[in-house]
């Protein structure tokens, strides 16, 4: 569902100086959460909402916030494509990915995709309306523990695109051989996927390399 607060072009009052701030959520209840947050201070306030990543697209070009607050997993058009599109017609569009999960890959992925901040759900809302003035600043902000994640795995090799979809395969359970029909491929080739994916995630068995690839943001179960 789509709602909006008040033009600012429209009111050149004391919201002519204040910060736009666009918020994209699937949660209705944490998006009332953030408006309340935001439109408590003196220097900015909420002018629009979206619930998905289409949304946040049309909503983005109607407003042209000063930031933009964009939930990493939004169902369908996830945040991170949401945030290339809307890059891809804005460059200078100020994105904060705005997240419950910590995966290395997934951070990476955002910060690729231009975002200027990785925020943590849990973020005191102090912290988050300070993030959101230095971003509108035009800084960039990265937690101490994201940033020790991202330097953590910086060396790492990363997956290829069919030892992902293996992981995926396994991860919902199918056999070596159910892989192997599936993708096209024989066994034995699955089989040195797996030895590829084990050695790279560092991980004993098939159950310990989809929670640490879970856990990293490689695949979504």
């Amino acid at each position: 569902m789509m709602s909006a607060g008040k033009e600012t072009r429209d009111n050149p009052g004391s919201e002519s100086t204040r910060i736009r701030v666009f918020c994209v959520d699937d949660h209705p209840a944490l998006r009332k959460g953030i408006a309340t947050i935001i439109n408590s201070e003196p220097d900015m306030f909420v002018i629009a909402e979206a619930s998905n990543g289409p949304e946040a697209i049309v909503l983005f070009r109607l407003h042209q916030p000063d930031v933009t607050l964009m939930d990493l997993r939004l169902p369908g058009m996830g945040g991170v494509d949401a945030t290339i599109a809307i890059r891809a017609e804005f460059p200078e569009a100020r994105i904060i990915m705005l997240t419950t999960f910590e995966g290395d890959v997934e951070i990476r992925r955002a910060l690729e995709a231009g975002v200027r901040a990785y925020m943590l759900k849990t973020t005191p809302s102090e912290d988050m309306v300070k993030i959101i003035r230095q971003v509108q600043a035009g800084k960039k902000c990265m937690p101490p523990g994201i940033a020790a994640l991202l330097a953590e795995h910086y060396v790492d090799e990363a997956l290829t695109n069919r030892e992902i979809e293996v992981l995926r395969k396994i991860a919902s359970g199918n056999r070596n051989q159910d892989i192997a029909e599936s993708l096209n491929i024989s066994e034995q080739t699955v089989k040195a996927h797996i030895t590829h994916i084990l050695e790279k995630l560092g991980a004993s068995g098939r159950a310990e390399a989809v929670a640490i690839a879970t856990r990293r943001g490689i695949i979504q179960l």
